[in-house]
């Protein structure tokens, strides 16, 4: 039994368009966070949703062998945690209420444990004060760093994160991204799908670039975000370079002008 998520010939199709033809990537092991990066449109996020069984998505995906398309969805749910780009508007819960229904949702009885449970996922990220918050009175940003709280609190093998940090400010990505590398470093299989090149290249141990309905590479952030890569990919001309502490940053100096 291979240990991790495998994806293979996954096929994304946007009505008769097909965004992804038979995409496939090397097995994604625990203990590491792979990126999804490119264009926008590129079906990063349907894929996504395609392995949590939320998008009609054609493919193989395997988590340590199982295939989670024979999953129950309760069974599903507890091995998966899928944090959105937002939650759904006009939920009437409570932060803690709406995180203790996620906890639940794996099919576990939790009896009363399951409060105290969901609290201190909620104080290990930092929003432990709006535990009685309604949801549709956060910002943004509280929303975001709830949808992680409610992905992450039943403990999953796998999770599943779209544009984590689209909507947090500085101190609450670096928080929310540190938190992600803890999850894998406990032995879980992280993807997420992150725009910010610079933040994956931070964060990540792998990136994968979709360009054209393929890979167009993948590997460690080093061997992948690269002037050539962002040229062709994104249509900018760029720097990659290296900070005092040795981390890689990005510089865009143009937009390049498309072919005629």
């Amino acid at each position: 039994m291979n240990a991790g998520l495998e994806i293979g010939d996954a096929t994304v199709r946007y009505g008769r368009k097909v965004v992804l033809d038979r995409f496939s990537l090397p097995i994604l092991p625990p203990g590491q966070v792979t990126v999804l990066a490119g264009p926008n449109a590129a079906g990063k996020s349907t894929l996504l949703r395609g392995i949590a069984r939320l998008a009609p998505v054609q493919g193989r995906f395997l988590l340590d062998g199982a295939d989670l398309s024979r999953m129950s969805a309760p069974e599903r749910a507890g091995r998966i945690g899928f944090m959105p780009q937002a939650l759904p508007l006009g939920a009437s819960l409570s932060v803690l209420e709406s995180t203790i229904t996620a906890l639940r949702a794996g099919g576990a009885h939790h009896g009363p444990d399951a409060a105290a449970q969901a609290m201190a996922v909620l104080d290990r990220l930092g929003i432990g004060a709006l535990a009685t918050e309604p949801l549709d009175r956060l910002s943004g940003g509280q929303r975001q760093m709830v949808g992680l709280a409610q992905a992450t609190v039943r403990d999953p093998r796998l999770l599943l994160l779209d544009e984590p940090t689209s909507a947090l400010d500085l101190a609450r990505q670096v928080r929310l991204l540190s938190e992600v590398r803890r999850i894998a470093s406990e032995g879980r299989v992280v993807l997420a799908v992150l725009h910010d090149l610079a933040l994956a290249a931070r964060w990540a141990d792998r990136i994968a670039v979709l360009h054209r309905g393929r890979i167009h590479s993948e590997g460690p952030p080093e061997t992948v975000v690269t002037p050539a890569m962002l040229a062709e990919v994104y249509g900018v001309e760029a720097r990659v370079e290296h900070c005092s502490q040795g981390r890689l940053t990005v510089l865009i100096d143009r937009e390049l002008q498309a072919a005629p």
